[in-house]
C-alpha cells in the first residue's frame, strides 16, 4: 500500500471511529515509518497515527502505553486501534515540544520534571516485571554497529584500516560490558527534547516510547541530559546527573554503590547511545531521504569526542575521529 493509499485508508477509519470529525493535518516529522495528522474534534483535538505494520509494531505500542499509564505516566490514551492496518487514534499531548521551551528560565523547572517523570518509569520495572525485552549484548552490539556501517562506510566513504577496526572493537567491548554491568530498569530508549511535550499538567507528556526496554539505569537519562538536539555546559550536565543519582537513592531505584560509578556509567552509556546516534542520522539521509538530522551529528559527536578524551580505554575511538575528521 503507498503512502497516499494508506492515508485514504486512514482518513475513513477515523471517519468510522470519530463521525463528523474535521480534516486530518500533518502533526509532526518522525524518524522512523510512523506519521501522525492531528484530527479536530468538537471535544478538542487527538492524533491519528499511521504506522505500516510490516515496519512497526503497533500492539508493542499499545501494551507500552497502558502500562506507562497505569504507573501514572503522562502519555497518549488510546481512543481506537486497528493492529491489522497499523491505525491508532491517540489524545494530543499538545503542539509544544521541550525543544522548543527550553532556555535557560525554563531549563531547571521543566528538567526537573522530566527527571521526576523518569524516576517513575525506571521504577516500573519492580511493578511489572518481564514485560519489556531485555537491552542485551546483542542489541547493544547491532546498534554500535550503525556507525562504521552508515556514518564512516556511507556517508563519510571510509574504509577502516585494520587497525582502525581492531582499536573499534576494543572500544566497543569495553561500552557494552559498562553497559550490561549497570543495574537494570525500564528504558524509554529517546527520551529527550523532541519526544518530551510541555503540559499544563502531569508535565511532561511523554511521546514515541514503543521501542522501551529493560536496561542500563543510566540510558535515559544521558538522552535526556546530553541530548542530540541541544546541549548544556558540561559542569552542569554533570551536577543534574549527580542530583539524579541522589534522587535516585531516596527513591529506591538501582543506581549503583557511589556517585563516581554512576558518573562513568553515566559517560561511557552516552558514548555508545551517540556513536548510534550518528549512525542514524546518516542512515535516515541515504537510506530513507530525510536529511534534517544530518545537522545534528556535529553535536552529537561532540559529546563522544569530549568523553573519549578523558577516558583511557576510549583511545581508540578519540583517535579514530580525529583521523576522519581529516582528510582520507
Amino acid at each position: 500500500m503507498t503512502p497516499d493509499s494508506r492515508l485514504e485508508a486512514l482518513t475513513r477509519w477515523v471517519g468510522d471511529a470519530l463521525p463528523g470529525r474535521g480534516e486530518l493535518t500533518p502533526a509532526s516529522v518522525d524518524a522512523s515509518f510512523r506519521r501522525y495528522f492531528r484530527v479536530q474534534t468538537d471535544d478538542g483535538t487527538c492524533i491519528a497515527v499511521d504506522a505500516p505494520p510490516e515496519r512497526e509494531d503497533c500492539g508493542r505500542y499499545v501494551r507500552v502505553a497502558r502500562a506507562f499509564r497505569a504507573l501514572g505516566l503522562h502519555v497518549p490514551e488510546i481512543l481506537a486501534a486497528d493492529l491489522a492496518q497499523g491505525f491508532l487514534l491517540v489524545t494530543d499531548l499538545g503542539r509544544r515540544p521541550y525543544l522548543d521551551a527550553l532556555n535557560e528560565e525554563t531549563v531547571e523547572r521543566l528538567y526537573g520534571d522530566a527527571l521526576g517523570a523518569l524516576i517513575v518509569l525506571q521504577a516500573g520495572s519492580r511493578v511489572e516485571p518481564g514485560l519489556l525485552p531485555p537491552y542485551d549484548a546483542a542489541l547493544l552490539e547491532r546498534e554500535l554497529a550503525i556507525f562504521p556501517e552508515w556514518y564512516v562506510g556511507r556517508h563519510l566513504g571510509r574504509e577502516l584500516t585494520t587497525a582502525q577496526r581492531s582499536g573499534l572493537s576494543r572500544v566497543f567491548d569495553r561500552l557494552v560490558a559498562s553497559a550490561l554491568e549497570q543495574p537494570r530498569v525500564w528504558v524509554h530508549r529517546d527520551y529527550h527534547s523532541r519526544n518530551l511535550m510541555v503540559t499544563a499538567s502531569n508535565n511532561p507528556g511523554i511521546l514515541d516510547f514503543q521501542d522501551a526496554v529493560e536496561g542500563p539505569v543510566t540510558y535515559d537519562v544521558v538522552s535526556l541530559l546530553r541530548d542530540c538536539y541541544i546541549a548544556w555546559p558540561r559542569e552542569r550536565v554533570e551536577d543534574w546527573a549527580k542530583g539524579y543519582y541522589e534522587l535516585g537513592v531516596q527513591s529506591g531505584v538501582p543506581v549503583g554503590e557511589s556517585e563516581e560509578q554512576f558518573l562513568e556509567w553515566f559517560d561511557l552509556m552516552g558514548v555508545q547511545r551517540h556513536l548510534k546516534a550518528a549512525g542514524i542520522f546518516a542512515r535516515l539521509l541515504h537510506r530513507d531521504g530525510k536529511p534534517g538530522y544530518l545537522a545534528d551529528v556535529p553535536r552529537t559527536l561532540g559529546y563522544v569526542r569530549e568523553v573519549s578524551a578523558r577516558y583511557p580505554a576510549l583511545r581508540p575511538l578519540a583517535v579514530l575521529l580525529g583521523e576522519l575528521a581529516g582528510p582520507p
